[in-house]
């Protein structure tokens, strides 16, 4: 948690070929030379292991903060209009051509999906700006790694904070992406048969997941009890006792309200991702599972509060209920039997492994195994507590997880405020392009995955990649 996003790659496009300017006859090429590093950072990332890739998210992150201002300039200079009061005039000589290779569209077993060729300057905006909101979940992802992991010294709890809010600043800025991209996509009719992953079904759904992420992890600094089960097995924690704070009841319902809200953005997510077409089955899942987690959070915070109150058996009536919409449900009693304990125990030390060696896929569970293990601890204390001295009945959990309340919204997404070109880069580019800059740009580099020359046919029996060997024209044919 939150989604670990692949980054989709792309090929080489050449703005000059299709745009010219007589106010700025420079900011064609100028555009093509800023694209080229966020094409190479892709590429570089793509090929380096998933265990490296959080170190090049800056680099890209750097890339697209340079880009971006060039294509929305030439967007405001097809329509006439002006960046900070200086006008542009863009003429579109014809549809730019451009490919990008989708990363949430479903492909076939051990595929990734081909390249989408789209044509329109639309579609390049929305892929280089899906990228931007990707990367942002990705920062948020890497901010959080040092919370979830067992293998050092637990943060502080000032450092735990700063991590949490710096990780909702991402996840806020993804989702205000998101939602630009949607409302653009409401409106904009050059990008009908583009990929799923630009469609406006599916950017609505990637506004509210990112949403449901940045609410839930606002929970995480009031709530104590996944500190204390990941203190439990850290072996480099000192502390040989947890004593769970006292929550105040006004403070528990927030909670409750809070953890509903991040369920019902999340619920609204995968309903809108189960009636796109073409979705990967990964990103649906992911998404059921993180509303599956809110629920059961909601659950436990409202079991907490019915056990202050002396109600032990509703309490564990409710973490009950939560673990069964964690998909961890026993009998009557709350045992699980051995083979689903043993699974579920494997899969758990799994999950540990991928987090300590940074693995690009750790939390894609939403969250479950994590709340489960807070929920196992509560069941277990408060039922040797009921079973010694309360003996207090347990009511059918169904009952009280029908009874929860309804959600809150912790955050607001902000309006997504598109980036500008400095006045005095608008300024250089009033001259003709730079000769150097034309040579230069001449010698670009083609992807390696996606160039014409690995799209033609391999030669039977060739290794991959090899293709120029086989041709007529080498020395050995």
């Amino acid at each position: 948690m939150p989604f670990p996003f692949v980054l989709p790659t792309t090929s080489h496009i050449d703005f000059s070929h299709f745009f010219s300017s007589n106010t700025h006859p420079s900011l064609p090429i100028a555009a093509s030379n800023a694209r080229t590093p966020l094409r190479d950072a892709l590429k570089s990332y793509k090929r380096i292991a998933s265990t490296a890739q959080s170190g090049q998210l800056g680099s890209i992150s750097a890339a697209l903060e340079t880009y971006i201002p060039y294509l929305f300039a030439l967007e405001t200079g097809l329509s006439g209009g002006s960046v900070d009061g200086e006008e542009i005039d863009v003429v579109l000589l014809r549809e730019p051509e451009v490919e990008w290779r989708p990363t949430l569209t479903s492909a076939p077993l051990g595929r990734e999906p081909s390249r989408a060729k789209l044509s329109s300057l639309d579609s390049e905006i929305f892929f280089v700006l899906q990228v931007m909101a990707y990367v942002q979940t990705l920062l948020a992802r890497d901010a959080l790694r040092a919370i979830y992991r067992n293998d050092g010294a637990p943060p502080e709890p000032e450092a735990r904070a700063q991590t949490i809010s710096k990780a909702m600043k991402h996840l806020l800025d993804a989702s205000s992406i998101h939602k630009y991209l949607f409302h653009k996509a409401s409106t904009c009719q050059s990008t009908p048969n583009g990929p799923a992953d630009i469609s406006s079904s599916v950017l609505n759904a990637l506004a509210s997941l990112a949403l449901a992420e940045a609410t839930l992890i606002a929970v995480l600094k009031d709530d104590p009890y996944p500190v204390a089960v990941a203190e439990e097995r850290n072996k480099s924690s000192k502390d040989w006792m947890f004593k769970a704070p006292d929550l105040k009841a006004s403070r528990l319902n927030l909670l409750v309200r809070i953890c509903m809200g991040a369920a019902e953005h999340a619920g609204q997510a995968a309903a809108t991702l189960r009636n796109a077409k073409g979705v990967d089955e990964d990103l649906v899942a992911y998404v059921d599972d993180l509303r599956r987690t809110a629920r059961a959070k909601a659950a436990r915070f409202q079991g907490i509060g019915v056990e202050a109150e002396g109600k032990i058996g509703e309490g564990i009536s409710l973490i009950r209920g939560a673990k069964k919409e964690l998909g961890f449900s026993g009998d009557d009693e709350g045992k699980v039997s051995g083979l689903s304990k043993l699974k579920r125990g494997w899969q758990e030390k799994k999950e540990e492994k991928k987090v300590r060696k940074g693995d690009s896929s750790w939390g894609a569970d939403g969250g479950r195994f994590e709340e489960g293990r807070v929920l196992d601890m509560l069941e277990k204390k408060w039922v040797k507590a009921n079973d010694t001295y309360s003996m207090h009945l347990i009511p059918s959990s169904d009952s009280l997880m029908t009874g929860l309340p309804s959600g809150r919204d912790f955050h607001k997404t902000p309006a997504y405020a598109t980036p500008s070109l400095a006045e005095d880069i608008l300024a250089r580019m009033r001259a003709p392009p730079d000769p150097k800059d034309l040579d230069a740009y001449k010698h670009a580099v083609y992807s390696d995955d996606s160039s014409s020359e690995t799209e033609q046919d391999e030669a039977p029996g060739a290794y991959p990649g090899t293709v120029r060997q086989y041709s007529s024209n080498t020395p050995y044919y």
